[in-house]
């Protein structure tokens, strides 16, 4: 008998339907097996080694918004599927898969609520669907985070998790580098911040439009942050690069990004920065 099945079997009052896999986290970084329920009340953040664990966009909203509380905005219908695209599978069916497993629509969400009293909208990647890749859908779904924005008077946050662009929609998901970037125009032009917080990952067409636009960059502690990957770029250049050159903290000390906050500290530091750069105005 293992002894983890030791640690199960003698705690008395464990209802028979649960298993050492309910009941404990092994953290994919450092090894350690944590409590379930510790590895969750620290923000699925290993209390051990600080690794940041990645999460999907309603527990995103959950931990941003005032009380947890939010109003999810529909997303835009798309046409699916354009270029009827096929390799060891169907897009059309990798697009079923990827609902299935996630119960979204596709791989960015928005959401209105209260960050620090004050209106926000707040978009969230899902790198559990299809890798949080930058489709048509993904495009349509950001310019409706930002109007939404625009019409509330409110600023747009950001949570960015990609591998970069949907190489099954081809040139149409690389045209959402230029729409995305228009809409941030627009936001601009109506006077309202828009925020980026970078998650692990968040690379290639992500990388190069919208996740570096924003009026702040956040990062996570740790995230893996870049276009293309290392082994590409030591190839090309045929140079070893630093270890670590593509995380947050790198970033931060080179000038890339503004501030690594940890995950547990970042309801608190947004509604700081939304009360900054958009303060209530005064009645005339």
């Amino acid at each position: 008998m293992s002894w983890l099945s030791r640690v199960r079997n003698g705690i008395p009052f464990l209802p028979k339907r649960q298993s050492a896999e309910t009941l404990w986290h092994k953290c994919r970084k450092c090894g350690t097996m944590v409590f379930l329920k510790e590895w969750e009340d620290n923000f699925h953040v290993c209390p051990r080694c600080d690794y940041h664990d990645r999460i999907g966009p309603k527990l995103r909203f959950e931990y941003t918004f005032d009380d947890g509380e939010y109003e999810l905005l529909p997303s835009p219908e798309v046409r699916e599927d354009p270029l009827k695209f096929r390799d060891s599978k169907r897009y059309s069916e990798r697009l079923k898969a990827a609902r299935a497993s996630t119960n979204e629509r596709d791989a960015l969400l928005n959401a209105r609520g209260q960050v620090g009293g004050r209106t926000a909208i707040v978009g969230a990647q899902d790198f559990a669907f299809m890798g949080g890749s930058m489709g048509i859908a993904v495009g349509a779904a950001f310019v409706a985070g930002v109007r939404a924005a625009i019409e509330a008077k409110a600023p747009y946050i950001l949570y960015t998790a990609a591998g970069g662009a949907r190489m099954q929609e081809g040139i149409l998901s690389l045209m959402q580098m230029p729409r995305t970037t228009v809409a941030l125009a627009e936001l601009a032009e109506a006077g309202l911040p828009y925020i980026v917080i970078l998650t692990d990952p968040t690379t290639g067409g992500v990388t190069a439009s919208y996740a570096m636009l924003g009026d702040v960059q956040i990062a996570e502690p740790g995230a893996l942050i870049g276009f293309a990957g290392q082994r590409v770029i030591e190839q090309t250049i045929r140079e070893k690069l630093p270890e670590g050159f593509q995380r947050a903290e790198y970033l931060l000390a080179h000038g890339m990004i503004d501030m690594v906050v940890p995950r547990i500290e970042l309801k608190t530091r947004l509604a700081a920065l939304v009360g900054y750069l958009a303060p209530e105005k005064k009645a005339a």
